[in-house]
């Protein structure tokens, strides 16, 4: 298949994921049956998308859903005037759904704001059985999009990131994955050469004029002044593990001012 065209026929999942509570397993088909009869377009995301390119099968007690924007207050109250509990937990990107001790995320964008789900989601999307009925899943390229911002101290997606360019790597569309990454494409770079590193005799998996690319824009940013406001994007990782940066190091957050360098001269 050609990976700068769209899939829509229906794929066979390698692998579905080892739900740590049976009895989730029942919540999961309940859910999948009442998001399908409620209409509202939703893409599976998450462990089980994984799973489903690579062949992984692996512990998970979680269920990710993404949506856009728009459709996220939908999904929330369908469930709600269904008896399910519902919470707004960070109305920037991130809902969650309950019914007793089970719950599933309704995930429309990024925590750091880069990554809004939009129509290019669902053209891109495939098709999946799960639980007896035809739905969509996170297309590869946007899998990993949404998983390289992924670097906590408790939680790192990089492992994920290079198993489905390893199992995948001929359905990623690589120009929209530069093209969602073009402001942060250092982070893109980043994990290429991780992927290089951790598969040596798999570097052929990322086409070579990608690479190209990115080197040339670190050849040439090499060439230019340092930046004149000490900026942390470290932010866009983790408020929390970077948050020493802003409080006491004079770092700008993702957004707003911050100190000049001391390596350039300040002005009068």
């Amino acid at each position: 298949m050609n990976a700068d065209e769209t899939d829509n026929v229906p794929m066979t999942a390698k692998a579905v994921p080892q739900l740590i509570d049976p009895n989730t397993e029942l919540f999961v088909a309940e859910v999948i049956d009442k998001l399908v009869e409620s209409q509202i377009p939703f893409l599976v995301a998450g462990t089980h998308a994984v799973s489903a390119y690579t062949g992984i099968s692996r512990a998970t007690k979680d269920f990710d859903i993404f949506c856009k924007a728009g459709d996220y207050p939908r999904i929330l109250s369908y469930f709600q005037s269904r008896g399910y509990a519902v919470e707004v937990k960070d109305e920037r990107w991130l809902g969650k759904i309950f019914k007793g001790p089970h719950f599933f995320d309704v995930i429309f964008a990024s925590s750091n704001g880069t990554m809004p789900v939009g129509d290019e989601w669902f053209e891109a999307s495939r098709q999946i059985t799960m639980c007896g009925h035809l739905i969509r899943i996170i297309g590869p390229t946007e899998l990993v999009w949404s998983k390289c911002f992924v670097q906590l101290r408790h939680r790192y997606d990089g492992a994920d990131i290079a198993h489905v360019i390893l199992k995948a790597h001929d359905e990623i569309n690589w120009r929209n994955l530069l093209g969602y990454l073009e402001t942060n494409w250092e982070v893109l770079l980043i994990q290429l050469l991780n992927f290089r590193w951790i598969y040596p005799s798999e570097r052929d998996k990322v086409p070579d004029w990608l690479m190209d690319e990115l080197l040339d824009r670190l050849k040439a940013q090499r060439d230019l002044p340092l930046p004149q406001v000490k900026i942390c994007r470290g932010r866009m990782y983790s408020d929390v593990d970077f948050e020493i940066d802003v409080k006491e190091w004079g770092f700008a957050d993702v957004g707003g001012d911050g100190e000049l360098s001391s390596k350039e001269e300040k002005p009068e």
